[in-house]
């Protein structure tokens, strides 16, 4: 049985419409986007089962964290 996250979509989708998947794809996966699209889905790139891995997960976590920190210091950095 996997531990796989599937469901990385419904827990992310207040989000999704404001960052650009395409860019936490390839800044920090060095993926495609589609790839990132198919594991947000819960699928592989076959439409089989899939989703993302304990890994994968803990890194989507520290690119949102990333993302959250220079969102930051943009905003900071408005007089």
């Amino acid at each position: 049985m996997s531990n796989n996250i599937t469901d990385m979509k419904v827990r992310c989708e207040d989000i999704l419409t404001s960052v650009s998947v395409r860019d936490i794809a390839i800044r920090y996966f060095h993926k495609s986007p589609s790839w990132l699209y198919h594991k947000l889905d819960g699928i592989d790139g076959n439409g089989n089962p899939g989703g993302f891995t304990a890994e994968e997960t803990e890194q989507f976590k520290q690119a949102l964290y990333d993302l959250a920190d220079r969102l930051r210091k943009c905003a900071d950095s408005i007089a």
